[in-house]
């Protein structure tokens, strides 16, 4: 599987990495400038998350906040589509990858690690995404024949899991059965095998083990019911059914004896069945309880909190790139083009933390560009703006983000009252 453009260390983790290579009377400049540049991205993604947060108040409305208006099917729709565009982009931005239907169906058809059989019904589904972020080989033991046989399972696991399901309007809509809305929700630690249980019209169906389990003990248990107190009972039954349906003509005697046997037949039957009944049922249900636990577990967040959790993550991500491109290229001993750039970042995290990824060097210089803390000649080689200059660039860029103009200012008029 390719190496991921995520980075498994903290923002502040990186900026420690970085600046530990530094000269000691550079340090404070240099986290300084990070926390300048930290702050411009928070200010960036804040803004972006007001919006698309309105419009996921229109498709999922929370209950404790008042609205001014209804919103109609047009404003729904509308919003709809925003949500599903900034969630895409913004799981980008945050690092996950988007989970293919193919690797779905894989992992569907794979045996899972929950020990239950799951069945998907999604009729009333109208659009379903799958993220991940953070995929690591895994390995478990399971256990099997009530414990006397143990065996090694190997299995892929994601750290983090983003689910988004839309549902379908449908008219004749139940509580049970949504429609229309989403549902947005983020999980932790899932086996890639177990995808299916993080759709929320999952049904738990019984297993061909479970079956066996309950069926050839119901079988053989049924036999012994038949052959001890059914056996005496069966006769009169039978011989009371042909007279009601005309086969026999002898009318059957029923004496207090005859009664009596015929009554603990049938109660011995009911008993049975129940019991039947009653195993089947006590199975599912720990199927179930055995489902809600691995969800409570794994549960990171739901609806708008999601969305607030994908907008830390990006910002997060766009502080280490770019502060990664910035330190790397200040720092090379030689000119950089961008790939030669993107190996060297590969490269030192491989050799001195042992950590494999797919280093963002786009992300980087883009945010570099943006913020004119870049220089680049013809040929591609890239430098970066010294430090000083670069802090001077970044304070001028945060106080443009508040510019007001000053009454009286040349070209502002002034206000009389």
């Amino acid at each position: 599987m390719a190496a991921e453009h995520f980075l498994p260390f903290r923002k502040s983790t990186v900026v420690a990495l970085c600046a530990g290579e530094l000269p000691a009377d550079e340090r404070e400049s240099f986290l300084e400038f990070a926390r300048l540049l930290a702050a411009m991205a928070q200010h960036r993604i804040h803004v972006r998350g007001e919006r698309v947060l309105d419009a996921y108040e229109i498709v999922d409305p929370a209950e404790d906040v008042r609205t001014v208006r209804t919103a109609t099917a047009r404003d729904r729709a509308d919003a709809r589509a925003v949500v599903e565009r900034e969630l895409v982009a913004l799981a980008a931005e945050a690092d996950f990858i988007r989970i293919e239907a193919d690797e779905i169906e894989q992992a569907f058809a794979e045996h899972d690690l929950m020990k239950v059989r799951l069945e998907v019904e999604d009729e009333s589904i109208d659009t379903v995404m799958f993220f991940r972020r953070g995929t690591r080989p895994c390995t478990e033991e399971v256990k099997s024949f009530y414990g006397l046989r143990r065996r090694t399972v190997e299995f892929t696991s994601y750290a983090k899991v983003l689910v988004y399901i839309a549902f379908t309007e449908r008219p004749d809509a139940t509580e049970r059965e949504p429609s229309g809305g989403v549902l947005l929700k983020m999980f932790q630690d899932v086996p890639r095998n177990d995808l299916e249980m993080l759709y929320p019209t999952v049904r738990v169906r019984m297993r061909t083990k479970d079956k066996v389990l309950i069926g050839v003990p119901a079988v053989l248990s049924g036999l012994v019911v038949l052959a001890t107190k059914l056996l005496a009972s069966l006769g009169l039954m039978v011989l009371l059914l042909a007279f009601w349906v005309g086969i026999r003509e002898e009318t059957v005697r029923l004496d207090q004896a005859a009664l009596v046997t015929l009554f603990a037949g049938l109660a011995a039957l009911g008993s049975y069945l129940w019991r039947q009944f009653s195993k089947f049922k006590n199975r599912k249900i720990k199927m179930l309880k055995t489902l809600q636990e691995h969800l409570y577990f794994r549960n990171l967040g739901n609806g708008a909190g999601v969305f607030h959790h994908l907008l830390d993550a990006a910002a997060e991500s766009e502080v280490k790139e770019t502060l990664l491109t910035y330190h790397f290229l200040r720092t090379a001993e030689q000119p950089l083009t961008a790939a030669g750039l993107d190996r060297v970042v590969e490269q030192w995290f491989g050799r001195h933390w042992d950590t494999t990824f797919d280093f963002d060097v786009r992300g980087g210089l883009r945010t570099l560009r943006q913020l004119d803390l870049l220089t680049e000649d013809e040929q591609g080689v890239l430098g970066a703006i010294a430090l000083p200059e670069a802090k001077h660039r970044l304070d001028r860029h945060w106080d443009n983000l508040f510019h007001m103009p000053v009454p009286g200012a040349a070209g502002v008029p002034t206000v009389s009252r």
